[in-house]
């Protein structure tokens, strides 16, 4: 079956189902790596991808937000002139209640109601002003860093703002 779209999963109620013990045929996460670059120079800047409503996000939607701001900051800043961080890891088991859907149905099926589900993947939930990624650079690839961060933020399902904060005193805040 094809993956539904993310507005199928983006709201959440109730409490997250994580006991991965407890549940047969969950799905690895698609995000592997959480932490690029080079940790231990002296950056000028710390640019933070931070989400503004509650929702979940989908450990594919990490991965390619992930993938794609990476590939931007590192063909443009170089290899290790950069940190890069996912914050949140996909905790949460995503069910589906599979429906049969074919050709030549002559009416709707409805299913049965409240239905369980088997796992289809994990999600990550997050909350109004909580970092999904964080981005570190110097000062001259700082414009290269928000590009990176806003086209991360694209693959997103949720809406999200770039706060930059300066890492060394003197330093102005950019804006």
């Amino acid at each position: 079956m094809p993956l539904r779209p993310a507005r199928c999963y983006t709201k959440f109620s109730g409490p997250p189902y994580t006991r991965k013990e407890y549940i047969p045929g969950v799905p690895m996460p698609k995000i592997t790596k959480f932490e690029m670059g080079d940790i231990h120079k002296d950056y000028d800047y710390e640019l933070a991808l931070v989400v503004e409503e509650a929702g979940q996000i989908r450990h594919n939607a990490l991965e390619s937000a992930r993938v794609n701001a990476l590939k931007r900051i590192s063909t443009i800043a170089g290899e290790n002139n950069y940190y890069l961080k996912v914050k949140v890891y996909p905790h949460h088991v995503i069910r589906e209640n599979k429906m049969l859907a074919f050709a030549g149905a002559d009416r709707l099926q409805e299913g049965m109601r409240l239905a369980f589900g088997k796992p289809v993947g994990t999600a990550a939930r997050v909350y109004p002003g909580q970092e999904i990624i964080v981005l570190r650079v110097f000062k001259n690839h700082l414009a290269a860093a928000k590009d990176a961060l806003r086209i991360a933020a694209s693959k997103l399902p949720l809406p999200t703002r770039i706060v930059v904060r300066p890492l060394k005193e003197g330093l102005p805040p950019a804006g």
